[in-house]
C-alpha cells in the first residue's frame, strides 16, 4: 500500500543542493552560531534506490515480481492477497484477520509450517492484515526456497482439507487474547472510537481489523472454507521474491509449484471512500489513564489521490517531526501538553487524518484544546513554510532508504513491490511517489488541507475515569443491537483433499554467513573507533557509547542518567532545542539518546554524503549541553507524567517492580528501570545534570563503532575533527559495583492490582550465578529457545498453540555485565492466570527431567540457527547490534563467524545439562498484573507464598503465606 513509502519515507523533495545558515541560540548566554550546513543534493538519491525488478503471470492470473539483490545467500518470499477486513460481510467482523491465522495451521501436506522453515534457516513466517489486503512473509536461505514456494502454494492450493473445527476454536482463542492485549492497554479503545466516530454504519472502513468477540465467536468453519474459495485463488495474489534469485531462476520454480492451482472467483469490488460529517461531533470515553489524551480526526482522500501526498507532508509537519508545528508550541513554547501527535493514515479508498495531544498536568484541557484547533487552522489558511516542508520530505526520504535496505519480511523490499503491483499494478509505483513528493510545493500542501480539514471534524477525548467502554463490544459492523447476524453454519462442509498428495522438497546446501570485517583505529585522544564497510545503502549508522547507564544510577538515582541523556538534545551552549531539530531534519539524519542497563548511548543515522556536518552536529549535542534550568522543568515534567503512563500500563507496572525484586534495591540492576523513581526526577536540577554529563560523558569512558557506506580514510578525519580535541579530566571513571550481592527470591509470586482487566501479565524471573562476560555459553542460548524463547518453544506453543489462552509467550537470558536474569512473559486471559502459571512452572520443570530435547528441536536450534545466520545480519543495524555486542562482552570481533562451529558441537546432552543447571523455575519470583476480584481464587490454589504491592509505588501493602507449601 501506497502509506508504506509516505508514513515512513515520504519523499526526496529537495533537488539542489542547500546551504543553510542555523539558527541563533534560544538563550541569551549562547554565542551566535554562524557556520553553515551544507546539506548533500537529496534529489539526486531518486535515482539511487530506483530497484530493478521482473515481472511474470501464469496462466492461473499469478502476478510474480523479481528482484535480484546478490549481498546474501538469502531470499525474501512476500505473498499478497487482495482481501482485507474491507471486504467481510455483517456479523463476520474480524474474520479477514482471522483466516489469517488459520493459513498457519497447517494444509494438506504440512502439518506444521514453521518447524521446516525454521529448521531450514528461514525467519519465522509471519502475517498481517489490515483493510485492504492480507499478507504472508518470510525470508529463507537460497537453498530453501523450493520449501518455501511448495509450502505457499499448499496453503493457497491445498488447504481446506486440513481445516477443522479444532483448528478453528483454538486459533479464535488466540485472536481472542490478542484483541484482549490491545483492549486492556491505556487509550486501547481509542481507535475503536475514531472509526465510529468517522464513518457511518456499514461503511466498510468502520469496523475494525480485529473485530468484536461475538462476530469471531459467530465464525463457523462453513464461513472458512467459503472465504477461502472467494478470496485466496492465485488471480488474486502478487508473489514476490526479492534477494538471491532472478526471473530466469525464479519462473521455473514458481510455475513447478504454483502453476497448477485454478484460478478462483475476483475478490468483489467494496466501495467505502471518505466521508463528510454533517456537522463537527465530539466523543468523551473514560479509562484508566492519568493524562487526558485528545484527537482531531477527519476522514480523507484514497491513497491515490493527488492530494495523498500534500496531506500527509502537511500531518508530517504538524505533528510528526520533532521540529513540528504542535511540538514547538504545544510541548517545548507554551507547555500546555507533554506529548503530540499527527499521521495520515492511508488505506486504498480512504485516508484517516488524525491530530492529537497528551495535555500536561495541571493544565485547563479547554484551554489546550483551544490552541491546538488554532495550530491546525493557522498551518491550513497559511500553508507551510518552504523551508520546514523541505526539512519534513528530508527526514523522511532518509527512512525510506533504511526500508529499502532489507530483502523481506515486514519492511522490507519485498513489501514495496507487493504493494505498488497489488494496488498500482505497477511494483515501481514508490519511485513514482518520490518524485511526486519532490515536486510537491508549499502551495499544493496549504490547497490540499484547505480542501479536506475545513470539512466539520471529530473530536475524541479520552479523560482519566473508571473504564465503562467494553472493549469486547466495539469493533463491529455497529448495528449489533439492532439487526442479527447472518446464522452461522457448517452445511456444505465437506474436508476432502484437494488434489494428490505432494511431498516437501530437500533443502538444498545453505550459503554461509559473510560477516563484515572490521577495522580499528584510534583518535588523538585515546578514543576507539571500530569499523565495519557495508555499501547496500547511502547511510551510515554510528553508535557512541559511555560505559554508565542505568547501573551508574542504581535505585537511589533512578531516571538521572536516562533523563540527562534526554537532555543533550534539548540545547547546546550555540544550538536551541529547535535548532538542532530543524537541522538534523535538514540533513535527513536521526539522532537519539538511550540509556541500557550498562550502556548511554548517542545514535547517529544518516545519510553518507552528510556525515561530516552530521558530526558536527552530533559532537555539539555530546559534549556542550546547555542543562537550561527553563529546558530541564519541561523535561522533567514530561519524565513525570512518562511515569504516571507507564503505571497505568499493565507491562509498565511489572517492569518497574522486576529490577527492586528479582535483584534487590542494593544492586545497580534493582531500580524501576530507565523512567526513574518520582522523588528522583522531581528533584533533579540543572546541577546534578551537568555533575552527571561530567562524571560519565568523557572520552575515556567512550566508544565509537560504526556500520555503513564510508570508508576509514574518511570516517576518522571526520570523528577527529569532531571529537578528536576532548580532553578527559583528571582521575578516572567512577566504578559500578556490578559484584554486589543480588537478592534472595522465590519462588513467590507478587501480585499489582489492576481492576477491569480483561488479562493478566505475568512476569517470571530470576538472576542467574552468571554474568554478561562468561563465555561458551551457547549450549544455553539454545536449551533456552527449546523451552521458551521463539515461536515454535515449548511455552509457547502450549500455552498459545494447544491452549489458546494467549497471544504469545517468550523466555529471555538477559546478557547485562553483570547478573543476567532469566524471564518469562506473557499476557493471558484473566480467567485462565492460574492455569497459564502451573502450565509455565509445569513446562519448565519438565525440561529435561521427564522431557528432554527430541531430535526434530536439536536440529531446529543447531542447524537451523545455522542456516538462519545470513538472515540475521542484513541491515546495518544488525550488524551495529552484533558489533556492540561482542565489544560490551568481550567476544571476538569475527564472533558470529565462529557461529557455525560453535552450534555443530552441541548435542542434546549439552543443552539439557545447561537446561538442568539454569532454566530451572523453583527460585523465579512470579509478577501479576490483573484484576484481583478474578485472578485470587485462581493463585490461591498454586501453592506459593502471595505478596500484594501497591501498584503506584511497588511497596508491599499485604501478604498471604498461607497459601505457600
Amino acid at each position: 500500500m501506497r502509506n508504506l513509502m509516505l508514513t515512513s519515507a515520504l519523499a526526496l523533495a529537495l533537488a539542489g543542493c542547500a546551504t543553510v545558515p542555523a539558527a541563533e541560540s534560544a538563550t541569551d548566554t549562547a554565542a551566535t552560531n554562524s557556520a553553515e550546513v551544507a546539506v548533500a543534493p537529496l534529489g539526486e538519491m531518486i535515482e539511487d534506490v530506483k530497484l530493478d525488478y521482473e515481472t511474470f503471470t501464469l496462466d492461473n492470473g499469478l502476478e510474480v515480481v523479481v528482484h535480484t539483490d546478490r549481498k546474501a545467500p538469502i531470499v525474501g518470499v512476500t505473498t499478497y492477497y487482495r482481501v482485507g477486513s474491507k471486504h467481510e460481510p455483517r456479523g463476520r467482523t474480524g474474520f479477514a484477520h482471522l483466516f489469517e491465522h488459520i493459513m498457519f495451521t497447517g494444509s494438506e501436506n504440512v502439518d506444521n509450517f514453521d518447524i521446516p522453515l525454521e529448521a531450514a534457516g528461514s525467519t519465522s513466517t509471519n502475517g498481517s492484515t489490515n483493510f485492504d489486503r492480507t499478507n504472508y512473509v518470510e525470508t529463507v536461505p537460497t537453498g530453501a526456497l523450493d520449501l518455501a514456494l511448495m509450502m505457499e502454494s499448499d496453503r493457497m492450493g491445498y488447504l481446506l482439507g486440513a481445516v477443522d473445527q479444532a483448528k478453528l476454536d483454538k486459533q479464535r482463542g488466540v485472536v481472542q487474547n490478542e484483541k484482549r492485549q490491545g483492549d486492556n492497554q491505556p487509550y486501547g479503545l481509542t481507535f475503536y472510537a475514531l472509526l465510529e466516530g468517522l464513518f457511518p454504519v456499514g461503511h466498510p472502513y468502520r469496523h475494525s481489523v480485529i473485530g468484536s468477540m461475538a462476530d469471531l465467536d459467530a465464525a463457523s468453519l462453513g464461513d472458512v472454507h467459503q472465504w477461502f474459495k472467494d478470496n485466496y485463488g492465485p488471480n488474486n495474489v502478487v508473489l514476490v521474491l526479492t534477494g538471491d534469485i532472478d526471473a530466469a531462476t525464479a519462473r521455473p520454480k514458481v510455475e513447478r509449484w504454483f502453476g497448477s492451482i485454478p484460478a478462483g472467483p475476483e475478490v468483489r469490488k467494496v466501495e467505502g471512500g471518505p466521508v463528510t460529517l454533517a456537522a463537527d461531533k465530539s466523543r468523551e470515553i473514560a479509562d484508566q489513564v492519568p493524562l487526558p489524551r485528545v484527537y482531531r480526526a477527519w476522514s480523507g482522500p484514497a491513497q491515490d489521490h493527488p492530494d495523498a501526498i500534500p496531506l500527509a507532508l502537511g500531518f508530517e509537519l504538524l505533528g510528526s517531526l520533532n521540529s513540528s508545528r504542535l511540538d514547538k508550541a504545544l510541548v517545548r513554547e507554551e507547555q500546555l501538553a507533554v506529548s503530540v501527535g499527527a499521521f495520515n493514515l492511508l488505506a486504498e479508498d480512504v485516508s484517516i487524518m488524525v491530530a492529537q495531544m497528551d495535555v500536561k498536568p495541571g493544565v485547563d484541557r479547554a484551554t489546550a484544546e483551544a490552541r491546538l484547533d488554532a495550530l491546525i487552522a493557522e498551518l491550513v489558511e497559511s500553508g507551510p513554510e518552504e523551508e520546514e516542508l523541505k526539512r519534513a520530505a528530508t527526514s523522511l526520504i532518509a527512512q525510506a532508504v533504511n526500508q529499502l535496505e532489507a530483502v523481506g519480511d515486514f519492511g522490507g523490499k519485498g513489501i514495496v513491490f507487493a504493494e505498488g503491483a497489488l494496488f498500482n499494478d505497477d511494483p515501481g509505483h514508490y519511485l513514482d511517489d518520490l518524485r511526486e513528493t519532490a515536486a510537491t510545493t508549499p502551495g499544493q500542501v496549504r490547497e490540499a488541507l484547505q480542501r479536506w480539514l475545513t470539512r466539520p471534524v471529530f473530536k475524541l477525548a479520552i479523560v482519566p475515569g473508571e473504564r465503562t467502554e467494553d472493549g469486547a463490544t466495539m469493533g463491529g459492523w455497529g448495528d449489533e443491537a439492532t439487526v442479527p447476524p447472518e446464522p452461522s453454519t457448517n452445511a456444505g462442509v465437506v474436508q476432502t483433499a484437494s488434489g494428490e498428495a505432494r511431498e516437501m522438497p530437500p533443502v538444498e546446501p545453505v550459503g554461509a554467513l559473510t560477516f563484515p570485517t572490521t577495522q580499528s583505529a584510534r583518535l588523538s585522544n585515546g578514543v576507539e573507533v571500530t569499523l565495519a564497510r557495508r555499501t547496500a545503502v547511502p547511510k551510515v549508522l554510528m553508535s557512541i557509547e559511555f560505559d554508565a547507564g542505568l547501573a551508574a544510577d542504581g535505585a537511589a538515582r533512578a531516571g538521572t542518567q536516562s533523563l540527562m541523556m534526554e537532555m543533550l538534545e534539548q540545547g547546546t551552549t550555540t544550538r536551541s532545542v529547535d535548532d538542532i531539530a530543524e537541522e538534523q531534519e535538514l540533513l535527513g539524519a536521526s539522532i537519539s539518546t538511550g540509556t541500557s542497563v550498562d550502556r548511554s548511548t548517542v545514535t547517529l543515522d544518516t545519510l553518507s554524503a552528510n556525515l561530516a556536518p552530521s558530526l558536527e552536529l552530533v559532537a555539539d549535542i555530546v559534549r556542550n549541553p546547555a542543562f537550561n534550568e527553563t529546558d530541564v522543568a519541561r523535561v522533567r515534567d514530561q519524565r513525570l507524567a512518562a511515569i504516571a503512563q507507564q503505571i497505568a500500563s499493565p507491562i509498565g507496572l511489572a517492569q518497574r517492580v522486576f529490577g527492586p525484586i528479582v535483584y534487590g534495591r542494593d544492586h545497580p540492576y534493582g531500580s524501576v528501570g530507565a523512567s526513574g523513581e518520582r522523588d528522583v526526577v522531581s528533584s533533579v536540577t540543572t546541577a546534578s545534570l551537568a555533575d552527571a554529563h561530567r562524571t560519565w560523558l568523557r572520552p575515556d569512558n567512550m566508544r565509537v563503532t560504526v556500520v555503513g557506506d564510508v570508508e576509514m580514510a574518511n570516517l576518522l578525519p571526520a570523528l577527529e575533527a569532531a571529537f578528536g580535541d576532548w580532553q578527559a579530566p583528571a582521575g578516572a571513571p567512577p566504578a559500578k559495583q556490578l559484584d554486589a550481592p543480588v537478592a534472595q527470591t522465590g519462588p513467590a509470586i507478587y501480585v499489582l492490582d489492576r481492576p477491569n482487566s480483561p488479562q493478566s501479565v505475568l512476569l517470571f524471573g530470576r538472576a542467574l550465578p552468571l554474568t554478561g562476560r562468561d563465555q561458551g555459553l551457547e549450549a544455553l542460548e539454545l536449551a533456552n529457545e527449546v523451552i521458551g524463547n521463539g515461536f515454535l518453544s515449548r511455552i509457547n506453543m502450549n500455552l498459545r498453540e494447544e491452549k489458546g489462552w494467549s497471544y504469545g509467550a517468550r523466555s529471555n537470558i538477559s546478557d547485562p555485565l553483570g547478573p543476567r536474569a532469566l524471564t518469562v512473559f506473557t499476557r493471558v486471559q484473566s480467567d485462565r492466570t492460574g492455569d497459564s502459571i502451573q502450565l509455565i512452572l509445569d513446562e519448565m520443570r519438565a525440561f529435561p527431567s521427564t522431557r528432554g530435547v527430541d531430535a526434530v528441536e536439536l536440529q531446529r536450534v543447531t542447524d537451523g540457527n545455522i542456516r538462519n545466520l545470513p538472515n540475521r545480519y542484513q541491515t546495518n543495524a544488525q550488524v551495529l547490534g552484533a558489533l556492540l555486542d561482542n565489544q560490551r562482552l568481550g567476544r571476538p570481533a569475527d564472533y558470529q563467524s565462529k557461529l557455525p562451529d560453535l552450534y555443530r558441537a552441541i548435542d542434546a546432552a549439552s543443552l539439557e545439562q545447561a537446561a538442568t543447571r539454569y532454566l530451572r523455575p523453583d527460585q523465579m519470583a512470579i509478577i501479576v498484573v490483573g484484576d484481583r476480584g478474578q485472578i485470587d481464587s485462581q493463585i490461591a490454589g498454586l501453592g506459593l507464598p502471595v505478596t500484594y504491592l501497591d501498584p503506584e509505588t511497588g511497596e508491599v501493602v499485604d501478604s498471604d503465606v498461607s497459601s505457600a507449601d
